[in-house]
């Protein structure tokens, strides 16, 4: 693997090994202050909250000046974000430094940027893409692990760790990562007003169902893991162990389908529109699975949900990649990955009102915004296959006259 692409991968890795930690340790840390529950939650709040303002902005800034500046940036702004956060000495300090990497949280989207930058063709990309993606599912198991390990020697040294982490990345990205956007635009507008590009999104005819369908998984993916280990419990009496075994298959059955099953499985059987269309309805089926609260049919689900949406992420984001214009490639994946923080932000409050209400409710609702998601991309899928059909008619009726 060339160098170029070790370090995107490893920049990816240090942000999600980040996030990670964050999980088993912040709410021990964070109340050594005196913090109550809600202070905690608000910090996780105001990381993606920031995330959702800064992603866009981040991802177009890279269009215009290039990935390779934007990322250093970033990177080293996640550096800082880490160390104020570990030396706090006050709850506004920690905030600052959750803020500071919340804003600095394009850099997981100006690197999948310079991925698709590297990619020669459709199955390159989501190849690539995949491997972004099986990144994240390593990322995701290993970080709460590294955390609780590094948490024996004090509740802040995990975030030093952290910080460190991310100063060795920012200068294996200076020495080994080259430009890799060859389609810049200098003169191109760009505005601070982080709310613009998603105005230009929702404008834009030809993206506009791709988000959509992103939202919708977005916001049923997020509320379902949000009271996955509290339905767990309630249904089946697991214990933390025991759904953390679960979390770790799910990241497994993630990284295998991303970095070994995709490009020879998923991508020679099935065409990009195919598997976002299957797995759409998969993650239906998986929700729907586990609403009914019977056990074997809930390990099923379990598989099918890791299944589903490991593959749904990369073949919705090279769908999109693939569509936007060149010199945008930044801000529409910034875009996208603005829609899951804002999702983030959401529905686990959503998830969490609907649980005290019913415990399977989260996953009937999920199970219905994924099957009305499978209708709007049959309606898509149909709709182009009918303007291509068109435009042969036309072009052949062209020909015999």
């Amino acid at each position: 693997m060339p160098k170029s692409k070790i370090t995107i991968v490893f920049t990816v890795l240090v942000d999600i090994l980040g996030f990670g930690i964050v999980i088993p340790i912040l709410p021990f840390y964070v109340t050594s202050f005196g913090a109550s529950p809600l202070t905690v939650t608000m910090l996780f709040s105001a990381f993606a909250f920031f995330a959702f303002l800064s992603s866009p902005f981040l991802g177009a800034l890279s269009d215009k000046m290039g990935r390779r500046p934007v990322l250093l940036a970033s990177i080293a702004s996640t550096a800082i974000g880490w160390f104020v956060f570990a030396s706090a000495t006050s709850i506004p300090l920690l905030f600052l430094g959750r803020i500071i990497d919340g804003a600095a949280a394009g850099n997981f989207t100006v690197a999948q940027s310079a991925i698709v930058d590297l990619s020669k063709d459709e199955k390159d990309r989501s190849a690539n893409l995949g491997i972004i993606g099986a990144t994240f599912g390593i990322g995701f198991m290993v970080g709460p692990f590294l955390g609780g390990f590094l948490s024996t020697v004090s509740h802040s040294f995990p975030f030093w760790v952290a910080g460190g982490l991310a100063c060795l990345n920012t200068m294996m990205a200076y020495f080994f990562l080259p430009e890799t956007h060859t389609h810049r635009d200098p003169q191109a507008p760009l505005t601070i007003n982080p709310l613009a590009p998603l105005a230009r999104a929702a404008s834009n005819r030809d993206l506009r169902p791709f988000f959509t369908a992103w939202i919708l998984f977005g916001v049923s993916f997020m509320a379902s893991q949000s009271v996955f280990a509290l339905f767990a419990e309630a249904a089946f009496g697991f214990t933390s162990f025991e759904t953390g075994l679960l979390f770790s298959g799910i990241g497994i059955f993630t990284a295998l389908n991303q970095a070994v099953l995709l490009k020879p499985l998923w991508l020679r059987y099935f065409g990009e529109a195919e598997l976002e269309l299957l797995m759409t309805l998969v993650l239906a089926v998986s929700f729907s699975l586990i609403a009914v609260r019977i056990l074997p049919l809930f390990y099923l689900a379990v598989i099918l949900m890791a299944t589903g949406q490991s593959i749904l992420r990369v073949v919705v984001t090279s769908r999109v990649a693939g569509i936007a214009p060149a010199h945008m490639k930044g801000e529409v994946l910034g875009i996208m990955t603005s829609l899951m923080a804002a999702s983030m932000v959401v529905a686990p409050l959503v998830a969490g009102i609907l649980f005290e209400i019913g415990i399977s409710l989260p996953f009937l609702v999920g199970t219905a915004l994924m099957s009305f998601s499978v209708y709007l991309e049959y309606r898509l899928r149909t709709r182009e296959r009918t303007s291509a059909s068109f435009r042969q008619d036309e072009t052949g009726g062209g020909e015999k006259g």
